[in-house]
C-alpha cells in the first residue's frame, strides 16, 4: 500500500515537473507573437507617417500655389 502511494507521489511529481517547460514554451510563443504584433504596429505607424508626410507637402504645395497667385495679383494692380 505505502509503495503504491509513494509511487502515485513520485507519478505527480514527475508530471508538475514536465508541465512547467511546456508552459515556458507557451509563454516563448507568446513572445514570438508579441514580436509580430510589435512589427504590424511598426508597418502601420510607417505607414500613418507616410500619410501624413504626404497630407503636409500636398499643403504646403497648396500654400506655395495660393503665395504666387496672390503675388501676381499684387503685381497686376500695381
Amino acid at each position: 500500500m505505502k509503495r503504491i502511494a509513494a509511487f502515485i507521489l513520485l507519478l505527480a511529481a514527475v508530471s508538475v515537473a514536465l508541465s512547467m517547460p511546456a508552459h515556458a514554451q507557451r509563454e516563448n510563443r507568446s513572445i514570438g507573437e508579441n514580436s509580430r504584433e510589435a512589427k504590424k504596429a511598426a508597418k502601420q505607424q510607417q505607414k500613418y507617417s507616410k500619410k501624413q508626410a504626404k497630407k503636409q507637402r500636398k499643403a504646403a504645395k497648396k500654400y506655395q500655389k495660393a503665395q504666387r497667385k496672390a503675388a501676381k495679383q499684387q503685381k497686376r494692380r500695381k
